[in-house]
């Protein structure tokens, strides 16, 4: 099982010892280094950041957010970073959520998956250069319709790598379908072992939909709590509000795809009782109101030997690479699970 690390966003600011952490992960033989967004951090500025202080970790976007560019902006941006980082990147897409789509972004969140699927396919006319752009579908027209000036424009700048792996985040069955049949890989949250056969079925519809079925290559990261510590209730509650901030309150009631995650899973009345506290404003008994089966379902906690133990089940998942959640304080614990 290969070990990355997804440092996520910011929140409030970036860590002041980033540049050395970087160097850290690099140094110590993790597999890959992740950005996101949401609506502070933007995704590819860190990346462009750390390809100067790395030599051999992909640098990944997980997730650039679909309302937050156009789609020949998102191109530019991936091919940009795989010059500058030498063909180590890895541009993962996803439909964000409406509050953010629609609130921050101010575009229409209707049909995420038919959105998803036309705007990978400009992202991949523009990467690939092989023609102009162009495209007739409802939500990215190229060029824009009836525009007198406008016309099909092919990248001035050449790219590193015409096919430049383009992933999907997804949390949802149908998202995960389609990561399947349109994309080079999936970035996976939440997973939980015990609910590898869902997730196979649902990649083997997608694939099923694809000219020659799964492609070589075709790879799976899930970004995942790892916290190494004697005392498996101490780590489970470093990783709780997180977690709750996810269950309850990452999008509103009835949107909130994070949530539907547990509900699934079989948590349904856990994830009512910690959106409702969470919304109410209770955060501290939202989070203590996570069960520390539930924690130990999508994390990794506990003193290295039990985390040991624990990837054994990993191992056996579609899973092809373990993302650590967040810039961990015990590099040295996690790297020693290498």
């Amino acid at each position: 099982m290969r070990i990355g690390v997804n440092v996520g966003h910011f929140a409030g600011s970036p860590p002041a010892d980033l540049a050395a952490r970087l160097q850290a992960i690099d140094a110590a033989g993790f597999s890959s280094v992740w950005f996101a967004e949401a609506y502070g951090s933007d995704v590819f500025t860190p990346l462009a950041f750390a390809a100067a202080l790395t030599s051999r970790v992909r640098l990944g976007t997980a997730v650039a957010q679909v309302p937050a560019r156009t789609p020949t902006a998102t191109a530019m941006a991936a091919t940009t970073l795989d010059h500058l980082s030498g063909g180590r990147a890895v541009l993962g897409i996803g439909a964000s959520g409406p509050q953010v789509s629609e609130g921050w972004h101010g575009v229409p969140y209707a049909k995420p998956l038919a959105r998803t699927r036309e705007y990978v396919s400009v992202v991949r006319q523009a990467l690939a250069r092989a023609a102009p752009v162009s495209n007739d579908g409802p939500y990215f027209p190229l060029p824009s319709p009836g525009s007198e000036l406008g016309k099909p424009l092919r990248s001035s700048l050449h790219p590193y790598r015409s096919d430049l792996p383009v992933w999907l985040g997804a949390e949802g069955p149908r998202n995960v379908a389609l990561s399947a049949e349109i994309a080079d890989g999936w970035l996976a949250m939440f997973f939980a072992p015990a609910f590898d056969s869902f997730y196979r079925e649902a990649l083997d519809e997608g694939f099923a939909k694809r000219p020659g079925g799964r492609p070589d290559g075709f790879e799976v990261v899930a970004t995942v709590p790892v916290v190494v510590d004697d005392d498996v209730e101490r780590a489970a509650d470093r990783i709780r509000p997180e977690l709750a901030l996810y269950m309850g309150g990452m999008g509103a009631r009835g949107a909130n795809f994070h949530h539907d995650v547990f509900v699934r899973m079989g948590f349904e009345s856990v994830a009512a009782r910690v959106q409702e506290l969470y919304l109410s404003r209770r955060k501290d008994e939202a989070a203590a109101a996570i069960p520390t089966e539930l924690v130990e379902q999508i994390a990794l906690v506990g003193p290295a030997s039990k985390i040991r133990r624990d990837l054994d089940a990993w191992d056996a998942t579609v899973v092809d690479e373990i993302a650590v959640q967040g810039l961990p304080d015990d590099l040295d614990a996690v790297a020693a699970l290498l």
